[in-house]
């Protein structure tokens, strides 16, 4: 009997995956339909729509009812859409490399591995690469939960002209990692991202105090460096483990549980209302008394939502500062439209580097 159950559940399983097949070919083909109709309204017709694919996977979690989980269900979807988008035209993603990075992993998350990702060594090339249109999309981190504000994308914006167009938030897993060449009881050199090594630096001091920290360009570079010396080890993710075939010989070492990066997705776009937006802008005020609270002031008075807040130099003038803002809400809100004329009344300057809809995954 149970031989007899087993081949009627691996026969349901086989109808299941019939139809699935056929239900995704279903889509693909209506993508393809979809690029038609686009390419003959536009020839620079935009085939990547960042609020479009947000409201597909919010609808896709709000639908499930399991057993897999709402996150797990729209990965398998965001893959789907990854592919059936490559259709139309694959989307070509650069990130701040080199490739095994944590930007690469997050750019993969939001685009799906059908997107064509191209390493940068440098945050200012991303831009460059995506201004000059050389790549759809850039991806750059802009704040961790452990270290902080990275100052080197908000410096960039200050420059540009790109437009934020979407954001996405990777938990950041930090694991000590060796070759096959690597004698384990020799280890006196260990390699990571100057962040990585702060993020791991009790677990470092509990089991590694007398080993060498030398801080590198990035993770993959580490993971890379410890293929040639026997006596080094490496601080690394996943993504970089798998690709210089490295061991795990301690997972997950990083002293915050929820270390978490958030990534800016940066293009030359507008992003249409997705229904469960943020707006990022950046403030010039005048040295003055009270300048941050007239900043405050206004959208406490219009009930806005702020999720972060961030000071940096003004190239303007000694002790001059600019705020960078992020909120609640879209530039096309009617309240989010009467907040942004206040606090223009009231800054030297104000720029708004998009409205896109908040991280789904």
């Amino acid at each position: 009997m149970t031989d007899d159950k087993l081949a009627e559940l691996r026969e349901s399983i086989d109808k299941l995956d019939g139809e699935i097949l056929k239900l995704i070919s279903d889509r693909a083909k209506c993508a393809q339909a979809v690029a038609q109709v686009k390419q003959q309204q536009n020839r620079d017709a935009v085939y990547y729509r960042p609020e479009r694919e947000a409201q597909v996977l919010r609808r896709v979690m709000d639908r499930n009812d399991g057993p897999l989980d709402d996150e797990e269900m729209a990965r398998l979807f965001r893959e789907i859409m990854s592919a059936c988008l490559a259709l139309e035209e694959p989307v070509k993603v650069a990130f701040l490399g080199p490739e095994g990075t944590f930007t690469q992993q997050a750019a993969i998350k939001h685009f799906g591995h059908s997107a064509v990702c191209v390493p940068m060594s440098a945050i200012d090339e991303v831009f460059r690469e995506v201004t000059a249109g050389a790549v759809n999309y850039g991806v750059v981190p802009v704040e961790n939960s452990t270290e902080g504000v990275v100052s080197h994308t908000l410096d960039s914006f200050m420059d540009s002209n790109l437009k934020i167009c979407g954001e996405v938030v990777l938990r950041i897993h930090q694991h000590m990692l060796v070759s096959e060449n690597t004698r384990r009881d020799h280890i006196t050199r260990i390699y990571s991202h100057a962040q990585s090594l702060a993020q791991c630096r009790k677990w470092l001091d509990a089991h590694w105090p007398m080993a060498e920290r030398v801080a590198v360009n990035s993770n993959a570079e580490a993971a890379r460096r410890i293929k040639g010396e026997w006596n080094a080890a490496a601080i690394a993710g996943d993504m970089a483990a798998e690709m210089y075939g490295l061991e795990k010989i301690a997972e997950k070492i990083e002293d915050q549980p929820d270390n978490s990066t958030r990534f800016l997705i940066i293009g030359n776009q507008d992003v249409q209302i997705s229904g469960a937006d943020k707006t990022s802008i950046v403030v010039s005020m005048r040295n003055q008394p009270g300048a941050l609270h007239a900043i405050l002031e206004v959208f406490q008075v219009h009930n806005i939502d702020l999720t972060r807040i961030e000071t940096r130099p003004s190239r303007s003038g000694t002790w001059n500062y600019v705020f960078f803002i992020d909120f609640s809400g879209h530039i096309d809100d009617p309240v989010v439209n009467i907040v942004l004329e206040r606090l223009g009344e009231r800054a030297n300057d104000l720029k708004v580097l998009g409205s896109y809809p908040k991280g789904v995954l």
